[in-house]
């Protein structure tokens, strides 16, 4: 038996043998997923999200697998100054598909659980969709990010605005290190 025919019960030829099979699992499109937040024992804004997120990924996984991609969601708790400015956070929570923020415009709140955890007022995330405000963004902005992401010519590119401006941690979340670490500090 050829090397081929070896595969054919496979899903795709790995070998260099010359043969026009199709290597799927070469094809597969990444869809990589990060959730980043504040706090999830706590924030309900960050809880909420987080169970948008899931029932979004459950629902359009379907379309994903047919089409061919892989979906990794990495879940990045922001616990520090540091981190905030590793990963650019502007405001929690944040959802960025292949490094796109999927909410263009940062607009915030204030939150009353992050308020609590950290004993300062803080403003979180507030998610515009369709002309309304949510604090949780709803299930379907995040099927539609996915989906925009999924059949874009151009994934994986960072939108504009995160490569044309330099990163500055933004006060509101500079406060609430400062608060959070005040706090440790009188414990």
């Amino acid at each position: 038996m050829g090397c081929c025919e070896t595969q054919r019960n496979n899903t795709c030829c790995s070998t260099n043998c010359g043969c026009e099979e199709p290597n799927y699992e070469a094809e597969k499109r990444k869809i990589i997923i990060d959730f980043m937040y504040l706090d999830l024992s706590i924030c309900t804004r960050c809880q909420g999200t987080e169970d948008s997120l899931e029932e979004a990924i459950e629902d359009v996984a379907k379309v994903l697998e047919l089409a061919g991609a892989e979906v990794i969601v990495n879940k990045v708790h922001i616990d520090s100054k540091e981190k905030a400015i590793q990963y650019r956070f502007e405001s929690s929570p944040t959802i960025r598909i292949n490094g796109k923020d999927i909410q263009l415009e940062t607009r915030e709140s204030l939150c009353e659980s992050c308020g609590d955890l950290c004993g300062d007022e803080v403003d979180c995330r507030v998610w515009v969709y369709k002309g309304k405000e949510f604090n949780v963004p709803p299930k379907a902005m995040i099927v539609d990010a996915i989906l925009r992401e999924l059949y874009s010519d151009k994934q994986g590119q960072l939108n504009d605005r995160a490569d044309s401006k330099a990163y500055q941690l933004p006060d509101n979340l500079r406060r609430f290190f400062e608060s959070v670490e005040k706090n440790k500090q009188c414990d």
